[in-house]
């Protein structure tokens, strides 16, 4: 294994540990606010997927930027709908 690929790696364990003990410890109720407003985000992913298909090879960067765009732009949709239904909520009842 080369020594970036080892640090990358690593890197990720971390962040997936840290994630996951982060999110557990936090209410139900907040859950709902915090995941759309995290997928919002995933909008800076859907530029740099257009960006790596733009300047990639035609290959496999090619591929993994339509995939990273697909499943990005799936997640930010996503966001927007939980977002717009947990506001629903709070609308006028008339």
């Amino acid at each position: 294994m080369t020594g970036g690929l080892l640090v990358s790696v690593y890197v990720f364990v971390l962040a997936a540990f840290l994630g996951f003990e982060l999110i557990s410890k936090v209410p139900p109720t907040l859950h709902t606010p915090l995941m759309s407003g995290a997928n919002a985000m995933s909008g800076i992913t859907i530029v740099g997927a257009l960006s790596l298909v733009a300047i990639a090879d035609p290959g496999v960067g090619t591929i993994l930027g339509i995939v990273a765009l697909a499943l990005a732009t799936i997640n930010v949709v996503g966001g927007f709908l939980v977002t717009d239904r947990m506001l629903g909520k709070f609308g006028s009842r008339s």
